[in-house]
């Protein structure tokens, strides 16, 4: 982890499980830290192959692919999802700016 004065805390995904990752980068972020995360293509995901795939599988299928719900697919946007649903985003010391 690099920090960076006018930029905020640089953290490298590469190797670290995904969300144990999100829990702490929501827990400083609720702090009011300025946090990148870089190498998010790097992160793990745990569990078991098959199950992982089975669980995601019936999560895209849910909704239409027009109007919603969107579901990310590029590892940068599932990495701000996963921080965004540990974050209590409706309120004002949660909301990701």
């Amino acid at each position: 982890m690099k920090t960076d004065e006018a930029k905020g805390t640089v953290i490298d995904a590469s190797g670290l499980i995904l969300g144990r990752m999100a829990s702490i980068v929501a827990k400083r972020l609720l702090q009011g830290e300025s946090i990148i995360i870089v190498n998010a293509e790097k992160t793990i995901l745990s569990g078991r192959r098959l199950s992982r795939v089975k669980e995601a599988k019936a999560f895209l299928d849910i909704g239409h692919p027009g109007k919603g719900p969107f579901h990310p697919r590029r590892p940068d946007q599932i990495v701000r999802r996963a921080v965004r649903g540990m974050l209590p985003r409706r309120q004002p010391k949660g909301q990701m700016r």
